[in-house]
């Protein structure tokens, strides 16, 4: 071969090799940004463990060894077709050295056999607020932007309403840990469905913004609770439900209306989150750049704008941040800098050994106090 005909080739060769290299990157980014943009609802986020059911017993279950089976609480106990509420470790229960013993409180749809792959879950109920709960409510559609939002409305004698919204991994079924304490407290509830849920529309793309397009139907439902009656409305978000409290808190046009926010677990930085998600996914930390440019491409998603909205100073309304240091989804050190800038607005309840989203599973009742305080003087 001519030396010219050699260099074209090799410089032929060398073109289609980066260029197989630079697709294959983008496919890499586009796959470890799914992590967060289509983390499915009632599934396990990446940074959860399977775990293995050994047996059952009467009121145990014995779970593969593992720190997500040794944490301290509540939690929902979910696999393909079945579900079931666990308790507290029993220590005191024999059990072999690489397994935990649990107490099983129920189990809720399926069964759990032996063999069975598992998570533990925020999720603790499943169904409706009557079938799950008892709690009598009103199934409600909210004019949204895209299409009818569904909604469980729980009433109560108050005018100060309380709106709900889950996030990442979970659906409006996580909110009902908390509905039988704010109907006791009389507060009427209203439970969201949002854009990607089961029975609400889809996004035009597809994707989870992580809260930066959902709010807008956390803004329907503020609209709907003060045509039925509410004066005033707390937001009360998980997750990236927190983050949609947030916007809404800052740009909804009846944010005047908005009297308290409730973030438990707040995602204030989602590119810290994505990463969180895209690495547990085993993605390689040279790829984790393009997951977080894959995202900002694919739903045009600006860390400036939670940012703004989480800015210590654009806060206007009482806030409580449940969150902890076992979040390694939404670090919680981005919730003490907001609480430590705003101490007169803002009360942080630090909750150890709980994972993203379940503050209220590792300590119900501690969890439930510091609701307590923080709303009584918001009725």
């Amino acid at each position: 071969m001519r030396p010219a005909k050699a260099t074209a080739a090799a410089v032929t060769t060398a073109t289609a090799v980066l260029g197989a290299t630079a697709a294959l990157a983008i496919a890499a980014g586009r796959y470890a940004s799914d992590a967060a943009l289509k983390a499915p609802a009632g599934r396990p986020l990446p940074t959860e463990p399977r775990l293995t059911v050994h047996s059952t017993a009467a009121g145990q279950i014995t779970l593969t060894r593992a720190l997500a089976s040794q944490r301290p609480g509540v939690y929902g106990l979910s696999g393909d077709g079945c579900h079931a509420v666990v308790g507290p470790v029993l220590d005191s229960a024999p059990h072999e050295a690489d397994t935990v013993v649990r107490r099983l409180e129920r189990v809720t749809h399926g069964t759990l056999e032996p063999g069975a792959r598992v998570w533990l879950t925020p999720q603790v109920h499943i169904g409706d607020p009557h079938a799950a709960l008892g709690i009598d409510h009103a199934d409600v559609d909210i004019p949204g932007e895209l299409g009818p939002l569904p909604a469980w409305f729980v009433p109560g004698n108050r005018d100060t309403w309380v709106i709900t919204v889950h996030g990442l991994g979970t659906t409006r079924e996580h909110p009902m840990v908390v509905m039988d304490f704010l109907r006791r407290q009389q507060l009427p509830v209203l439970d969201l469905a949002y854009r990607g849920d089961l029975g609400a529309p889809r996004s035009p793309d597809g994707l989870g913004h992580l809260g930066e397009t959902e709010w807008r139907d956390l803004d329907a439902a503020i609209r709907y609770a003060v045509r039925y009656g509410a004066r005033d409305v707390v937001l009360y978000g998980w997750s990236t439900g927190a983050s949609m409290a947030l916007h809404a808190a800052a740009h909804s046009g009846l944010r005047d209306r908005v009297s308290g926010l409730i973030l438990d677990s707040p995602v204030l930085d989602w590119e810290t989150t994505l990463r969180a998600l895209a690495t547990a996914r085993r993605t390689p930390g040279p790829l984790l750049p393009l997951a977080v440019r894959a995202a900002q491409g694919r739903t045009g998603l600006r860390g400036d704008r939670v940012a703004t909205t989480a800015d210590p100073a654009a806060l206007k309304v009482p806030t409580l941040l449940l969150h902890g240091p076992a979040d390694v989804v939404a670090p919680w050190g981005l919730s003490r800098q907001l609480a430590g800038k705003r101490p007169d607005l803002v009360t942080l309840h630090s909750v150890p050994d709980a994972p993203h989203g379940a503050m209220w599973n590792a300590d119900p009742a501690r969890y439930e106090e510091a609701l307590r305080r923080f709303l009584t003087p918001l009725m």
